[in-house]
């Protein structure tokens, strides 16, 4: 594994890649094409973007880039959804499309699992554009390249040969439902949530009854328990 953060190498017009922007907000899509999409300048040619699983998965597809900046909670499954049904493309031996995390979570659940489902990277989104475009280049040419700390994540999780058990009850919820659940185990309030999350309260009423639902627990106070239990708190 290379070193956990990018290099101060130098960007410029004599590297080029072909890049898809992947992430539910359009602002901030808009702020990372402007910081990194100057092609002439940085090398960094973004030729689409998507909000949700099933336009990312179209503009892959069609576009055929080199490096996808995904986040890791989209609508329709999140990011490890986006990299399931890439499984072919990522496959390809002569032209490969790589796919690099680009997330506000910090979460070792939501490292992991991106890395488990075929990302070759993860950086959260304190990260400075210079070190955004060489982070994209490095995972171009094959590097690993993650935000300090979430290195660490990764290698605990994968020092042995047997691969840490898989949560089957977590794995039943999608990504905004973990999200919500981690939100709601650390005692924000409906409305607070719905807040940070850019969501209606009523979406989020929704997705606390489903993951009580297919956790079969009563009421919050068991949902925190059983998230404190997991240490997903």
């Amino acid at each position: 594994m290379t070193e956990p953060t990018a290099t101060t190498e130098e960007t410029g017009p004599g590297r080029h890649v072909r890049v898809v922007l992947v992430d539910d907000h359009r602002m901030f899509r808009t702020g990372v094409q402007a910081e990194i999409g100057r092609t002439e300048e940085t090398g960094v040619e973004v030729v689409g973007e998507a909000a949700d699983v099933d336009q990312a998965v179209t503009v892959i597809t069609a576009t055929r880039p080199e490096v996808v900046l995904l986040d890791v909670h989209l609508p329709g499954g999140g990011g490890v959804e986006v990299l399931r049904r890439s499984a072919a493309l990522m496959s390809d031996p002569d032209n490969p499309v790589r796919f690099l995390a680009l997330s506000v979570s910090d979460a070792a659940e939501d490292v992991i699992g991106v890395i488990r489902g075929g990302a070759r990277g993860y950086v959260t989104k304190t990260i400075t554009g210079t070190d955004l475009v060489n982070s994209v280049f490095r995972v171009q040419e094959g590097d690993a390249v993650f935000s300090p700390r979430l290195a660490g994540f990764v290698l605990d999780a994968f020092a042995s040969t047997d691969a840490p058990p898989v949560d089957e009850d977590l794995d039943r919820l999608t990504q905004r439902e973990r999200e919500v659940l981690r939100l709601i185990a650390r005692g924000y309030a409906y409305k607070e949530i719905a807040k940070q999350l850019f969501i209606s309260v009523k979406t989020v009423e929704s997705h606390v009854s489903a993951v009580l639902r297919k956790l079969q627990l009563s009421n919050r106070h068991e949902l925190t328990r059983w998230a404190t239990a997991r240490r997903l708190v």
